[in-house]
């Protein structure tokens, strides 16, 4: 029979992450242990044993106080949802990236569900849906800002073709950069998509 040593040093090392989802309340704790993952939300508790999550969802949700925000939905087979952010609130004025500590997380997560047998559908991006409206309203503004431009250069008003010129750039950094990691798609366990992830 082996002692308790042997058994412990067979065990994985559990992961923990916490975040702060708002300035009020408590922060949201989850922990991968042998049997699943655990979760602490709003004073409830539960264990998902890595096999009953059924989906996982990555994506890249910057917000005006933090660019470099990530995001992963966790679905459970029993229909619960759990929503994981890599930024956490600290003060009234400042979210701060876990980047690190995120990506760890969320790598080990995916691993232990390998090793599990899970089948989870694994997406990255948004909905299609969701993506070709973002496409269709990117393709209107272009062509309304490109209309303007042509206009403003037609009668010389230079000062309004450097502010378009500059409105366009910023735009297709922001919003572009936006849709473009954003792209719709299936990945893998042992792939997961960089530009998703810190």
């Amino acid at each position: 029979m082996p002692d308790r040593a042997t058994i412990s040093a067979e065990r994985a090392p559990i992961v923990r992450y916490a975040y702060k989802a708002s300035l009020i309340g408590a922060a949201h704790r989850f922990e991968l242990a042998d049997e699943g993952m655990t979760w602490l939300i709003a004073g409830k508790s539960g264990l998902w044993p890595y096999v009953d999550i059924c989906a996982i969802r990555l994506s890249y949700r910057p917000v005006s106080m933090q660019s470099r925000r990530f995001r992963a939905d966790i679905d459970h087979v029993s229909g619960g949802r759990i929503a994981i952010l890599s930024t956490t609130w600290q003060t009234a004025a400042l979210m701060a990236p876990q980047d690190h500590d995120y990506r760890v997380f969320i790598a080990q997560l995916h691993e232990r569900m390998e090793k599990a047998g899970s089948r989870a559908a694994l997406i990255g991006g948004l909905r299609p849906r969701i993506f070709a409206a973002a496409i269709v309203f990117l393709t209107l503004v272009a062509i309304a800002i490109s209309g303007l431009l042509v206009r403003a250069i037609a009668t010389g008003e230079f000062a309004g073709v450097l502010f378009l010129l500059g409105f366009a750039a910023l735009f297709a950094w922001q919003i572009g950069g936006f849709v473009r990691r954003n792209k719709p798609q299936a990945y893998t366990f042992d792939r997961l998509p960089e530009a998703l992830l810190p």
